[in-house]
C-alpha cells in the first residue's frame, strides 16, 4: 500500500501503559547511574568525609528502619526523629495551604483588592524565609509554637500569590455565562474559579511543600530543639557522627522526594494529568 496512510505504523497510544513505562525506566536509570559512579568514586578515595552510598543506606537502615514489623519497622529513634519533623511540616503545610488558598482566591477576584495587596505580597514573597525565623523566636520564644510558626508564615506567600494569580485568570466569558445563569457566589467559586485556578494553586503548594522542608530543618537547627531531623543533624555534627549526618540528608531527600510524588498524584486526580506538565510560580 503506497500514499501517506501505507507508511503509517502501528503504535503504542499516548497512553498506554508500555509508553508510560518508559520515562519512568529512565528515571531509574539515570539514578542508578549516579549511585553507581558515586559508589564507585567514594570506595576509591576512601574519605572518611565521602563515604559510599551503600555503607549511608544501611546505616540509616540500622539507625531509623530496623525495628519490629508491628511498628512498621520504625526504631525508638526514628520516632523520636521522623515522627516529630513530619507532624511540624504536616501543621504548617495546613496552615500555609488553607490560608493561602483562601485569602489568594479572595484577594484575586477582587480587582481592588488585588491591586492594593499585590506590592505587600510581593514584599513579603521575596524576603528569605530563614531570616524570619529570629522574629518567631522573639514572638514564641522556642519550642513547636516557633517552629510551625515560622513554617507556616513563610510557606503561606507561594500558595497566595498563586491562588490570586489563578483566580484572576478566570475565563470573563464564563463568569458572565455564570451571570446569565444566575449562579449562586458559592456555586461560581465551586464550579469555575477553583477548577480554573487549580494548576497555579498546586505549583504553589509545591514551592510551599519544599519551603516547609527547609524551614523545618532551620528551625529544629535552633537551640532549644531535642528531636527531629535538624536536631539529628546538630548532634551528629557535635559528635563528628559523619554517617548520621549523611543518613539524614538522605533521610531528608527520600522525605522531599515522597512527599512531592504524594502531591502530585493529588493534583492528578483534581486537576487533571495536563495540569502538572509545566506549571510554575
Amino acid at each position: 500500500m503506497t500514499g501517506p496512510q501505507g507508511d503509517e505504523r502501528p503504535g503504542h497510544p499516548p497512553g498506554s501503559p508500555r509508553t508510560a513505562a518508559v520515562p519512568f525506566l529512565l528515571r531509574w536509570t539515570v539514578l542508578l547511574v549516579a549511585v553507581t559512579c558515586w559508589e564507585l568514586a567514594a570506595r576509591a578515595r576512601g574519605s572518611v568525609y565521602f563515604p559510599p552510598p551503600l555503607r549511608i543506606a544501611r546505616h540509616a537502615r540500622d539507625l531509623w528502619f530496623s525495628g519490629p514489623a508491628g511498628h512498621l519497622f520504625l526504631t525508638p529513634a526514628a520516632v523520636d526523629t521522623i515522627v516529630p519533623s513530619l507532624g511540624r511540616v504536616a501543621a504548617g503545610f495546613a496552615l500555609a495551604a488553607g490560608a493561602g488558598i483562601a485569602l489568594g482566591i479572595a484577594v484575586g477576584r477582587s480587582r481592588r483588592a488585588y491591586a492594593l495587596c499585590n506590592p505587600v505580597l510581593q514584599f513579603a514573597r521575596a524576603v528569605p524565609p530563614p531570616a524570619l525565623v529570629p522574629v518567631f523566636v522573639v514572638v514564641f520564644d522556642f519550642g513547636t509554637p516557633m517552629q510551625v510558626a515560622s513554617i507556616a508564615f513563610s510557606a503561606v506567600w507561594p500558595v497566595l500569590v498563586n491562588s490570586a494569580e489563578g483566580a484572576r485568570a478566570t475565563d470573563p466569558l464564563r463568569l458572565q455565562v455564570a451571570a446569565v445563569l444566575r449562579l449562586t457566589p458559592p456555586e461560581r467559586l465551586w464550579f469555575l474559579i477553583l477548577p480554573s485556578a487549580l494548576p497555579r494553586i498546586f505549583a504553589g503548594l509545591r514551592l510551599s511543600l519544599s519551603l516547609c522542608l527547609i524551614l523545618m530543618v532551620f528551625s529544629e537547627l535552633l537551640p532549644g530543639s531535642d528531636n527531629g531531623i535538624g536536631f539529628t543533624l546538630t548532634d551528629a555534627q557535635t559528635r563528628s557522627d559523619l554517617l548520621t549526618e549523611w543518613s539524614a540528608l538522605l533521610l531528608l531527600g527520600t522525605l522531599g522526594h515522597l512527599l512531592n510524588t504524594g502531591l502530585l498524584a493529588v493534583e492528578k486526580q483534581l486537576a487533571g494529568p495536563r495540569s502538572s506538565a509545566g506549571r510554575t510560580a
